[in-house]
């Protein structure tokens, strides 16, 4: 939570959040927002349609990797056309997603205070860092153990596995990437609240229990399957641990700084 000395004593127009518009003025900015997302997004699909087949190759590294002998296939005549959508689809989102953060930013941050623009520019930052790596934790580490998981329970159940339908194999992959990375996005969101005061420090040690309830329903919403949705869970719940933890240290420094201002002298 915010410290009052954290704020400067200035009362100054930037000081309270920049210079105020209409509302004619704030619809025309949200229009451009809209538009420049919709372009963003729409020029991301374009490349990765450009790209397509190396997109594919990559997405197809993980099961090469795990050692199973396992051959994909589209098994329709519109199993090509499908795959070819949903690459571009979600890898058009995520050219499109620093793009899109940049221009809601630049939407919300003239309405923000000093203190508060501080606190959004280290979100961005570390939500994207931490997107990236909750996606390159999946790529490279959670989808061959879920893979070769998914098999070993196919054979025991008495299914072949010596061949899947290609179009469920990459739903599968880039859901679980996507999935992981913006689960990764939600202690940032947590924290940043905590910061600028609208969660207490309590709020998050007497609602850890409903944390770890709503943590896997939503990673088993986002997850195909139980095994990624417990390969989710685990470091989700890590970084909300972390998050406490953070969030006690302000909290300490907090009283801290309200103690020696109490302690100080009055005039």
């Amino acid at each position: 939570m915010a410290n009052e000395d954290d704020y400067p004593p200035s009362s100054s127009p930037e000081d309270e959040g920049g210079p105020v518009k209409s509302f004619l003025d704030h619809l025309e900015d949200l229009r451009w927002v809209l538009i420049k997302t919709v372009a963003s997004v729409v020029l991301g699909m374009t490349i990765c349609l450009v790209l397509a087949p190396t997109i594919v190759q990559i997405l197809h590294r993980p099961l090469v990797q795990s050692g199973l002998d396992v051959k994909l296939n589209p098994l329709g005549p519109m199993g090509g056309f499908v795959i070819y959508m949903k690459v571009a689809t979600y890898g058009g989102a995520g050219l499109a997603l620093p793009f899109v953060g940049f221009f809601i930013g630049s939407f919300i941050f003239p309405a923000l205070k000093p203190q508060e623009r501080k606190y959004f520019l280290w979100a961005l930052g570390i939500g994207g860092g931490l997107f990236l790596l909750g996606v390159a934790l999946c790529y490279f580490f959670m989808l061959n153990i879920c893979l070769q998981g998914i098999s070993q329970m196919n054979s025991w159940l008495g299914f072949s596995t010596d061949l899947w339908r290609a179009e469920e194999y990459f739903s599968f992959v880039l859901l679980f990437m996507a999935g992981m990375g913006l689960s990764f996005e939600v202690p940032v969101i947590i924290l940043t609240l905590v910061r600028i005061g609208l969660i207490p420090h309590e709020w998050l040690v007497k609602g850890r229990a409903y944390f770890i309830i709503a943590n896997v329903l939503l990673c088993s919403i986002i997850t195909p399957d139980a095994l990624s949705t417990i390969l989710m869970v685990l470091p989700v719940q890590i970084l909300m641990e972390i998050c406490i933890l953070i969030s006690k240290y302000w909290e300490r420094q907090k009283r801290i700084a309200e103690a020696r201002a109490a302690a100080q002298p009055k005039d």
